[in-house]
């Protein structure tokens, strides 16, 4: 499959709206004051607080937003990765299953990041897979 063929992008876009889906409904849950949400934190070691939960779904939206939009993918990507890197640690501290709980920030930014070089050519030219 040729890098920038049709497939290719297509391909990207997919693995890109699939991640974009995901971060909708994991930021959109966040906003409202749900006692799930808030439970869930307590459980991670954060205090059960709403609006620590709707500030995380906010930063989370801006973050989305950005990898969204051509113009700022790049920059969306980057802030998204330290947000999931923030998961994986909080996850890392607490002991959690591997494969399930610790490695699913790895998971998400594998699929933001593929989808994003499938799509984007500037930033095939800036990480070739081939020389």
């Amino acid at each position: 499959m040729a890098m920038g063929s049709k497939t290719t992008n297509r391909i990207g876009y997919g693995l890109s709206g699939l991640f974009v889906l995901f971060m909708l409904l994991d930021s959109l849950i966040k906003l409202p004051p749900l006692d799930v949400v808030t439970a869930t934190l307590t459980e991670l070691g954060y205090p059960a607080s709403p609006a620590l939960a709707r500030g995380l779904g906010i930063l989370a939206l801006i973050c989305t937003a950005l990898y969204v939009y051509p113009r700022t993918s790049l920059l969306g990507a980057v802030l998204m990765t330290g947000y999931l890197g923030g998961a994986i640690a909080t996850h890392l501290r607490l002991g959690s299953p591997i494969f399930s709980h610790l490695l699913f920030g790895v998971y998400l930014g594998l699929i933001m990041w593929g989808g994003l070089y499938l799509r984007d050519e500037r930033l095939r030219a800036l990480f070739p897979l081939r020389s």
